[in-house]
């Protein structure tokens, strides 16, 4: 580091994101991207003629964006933000509803990047450790008192809670804000969409990465109450009001707009999981009840580490995260059909020579 980094951000450890290989050498099953392209209406809507207006700035209000969100989701466009990505959004959440006063609560087994957000603003973290199978204990946090954080379902995991159970938390709750992370609830989840009108303590925030075949356009959406999305606003136009670039927003709107292609892809890799899933099982490992687009698992004869380097070795990339609790497992995208079918015939050479 240099002389000149604030001494308040020497100690911090970034995020780390998943391995991005740029010669695409390897079958990529390590950060939950789509295995299918975006929707056909995205690659006409960013067209020549879209690119040839790239001289001028994007809308900082997303407006055609935030009215198909809020069109899909039945709801009013006050009530929809979009950003760059469910990451900047994240971010904004951090940054307008915790402070050194307020702090912050999440599982101690969750998405990374909640750890780095409240060490960067300076939040009180409490850590609410899972159960011994990995679960959340919705019961943790009643009447906990703090901004809550909950991916739902959990990353990496992929366990979710029912929606009676955030529920729980909400009313129990009813002056501290849920944050609720669906980044993977259209992989199996049950969103708590509905619960917006029951309850103005409630923060939905997703992402167009996973279902949408958009992680490289980066945008990501928050469905709450109009004085939440307020709020929320008010932080992205006092730090990146044109956040959304011009083919992003184009792309965006397309791909809502395709419901039926949206439809096709989420239902090939439900189905894909759940195969890939059995054969698994079939080979002894350990496998979380995933309702996501990744699976979670892990081997009796094999630590998580071993697992992970035999399979690149075998130009397969999956996920290892050295931490306490998960070690011992790797997270794998579901891919297409014949990646996973590949995946799984470097699996059974792995252990049979092992």
């Amino acid at each position: 580091m240099s002389e000149f980094l604030s001494r308040r951000f020497s100690q911090m450890k970034p995020y780390v994101p998943g391995e991005q290989p740029q010669d695409m050498r390897y079958i990529k099953l390590n950060t939950n991207e789509s295995p299918f392209p975006p929707s056909p209406k995205v690659l006409r809507a960013v067209n020549i003629d879209e690119v040839a207006k790239l001289q001028l700035y994007p809308d900082p209000e997303n407006k055609s964006l935030v009215a198909q969100i809020a069109d899909f989701y039945q709801l009013e466009p006050s009530q929809v933000m979009a950003a760059n990505g469910s990451d900047e959004i994240l971010g904004y959440a951090f940054m307008a509803f915790c402070d050194q006063q307020k702090g912050v609560c999440f599982p101690d087994i969750s998405y990374g990047f909640y750890k780095v957000y409240a060490e960067l603003f300076k939040i009180n973290v409490l850590p609410i450790p899972v159960k011994d199978d990995l679960s959340i204990n919705y019961r943790d946090y009643l009447n906990c008192g703090l901004t809550m954080v909950i991916a739902n379902p959990n990353a990496p995991t992929g366990l979710c809670l029912p929606p009676e159970q955030i529920e729980e938390i909400l009313k129990s709750n009813p002056h501290d804000l849920l944050i609720l992370d669906e980044a993977y609830v259209d992989f199996g989840g049950t969103t708590c969409l509905p619960l917006l009108q029951k309850y103005s303590n409630l923060l939905i925030i997703r992402t167009f990465s996973k279902s949408r075949s958009l992680a490289g356009a980066r945008i990501g959406y928050a469905l709450s109450s109009a004085g939440i999305i307020e709020d929320l606003n008010k932080m992205k136009f006092s730090f990146s009001p044109y956040s959304i670039n011009r083919l992003s927003l184009l792309a965006g709107v397309a791909a809502m707009e395709d419901k039926e292609y949206f439809e096709h892809c989420r239902q090939q890799i439900i189905m894909t999981r759940e195969k890939t899933k059995a054969s698994l099982l079939n080979m002894d490992f350990v496998v979380t009840n995933s309702c996501t687009n990744f699976l979670f698992a892990k081997h009796p004869r094999l630590t998580g580490q071993e697992l992970y380097q035999k399979l690149k070795e075998k130009g397969i990339l999956v996920r290892h995260f050295k931490q306490n609790k998960i070690d011992q497992y790797v997270r794998i995208t579901v891919g297409t059909q014949e990646q996973m079918e590949k995946l799984l015939a470097a699996l059974e050479s792995i252990l049979e020579v092992k």
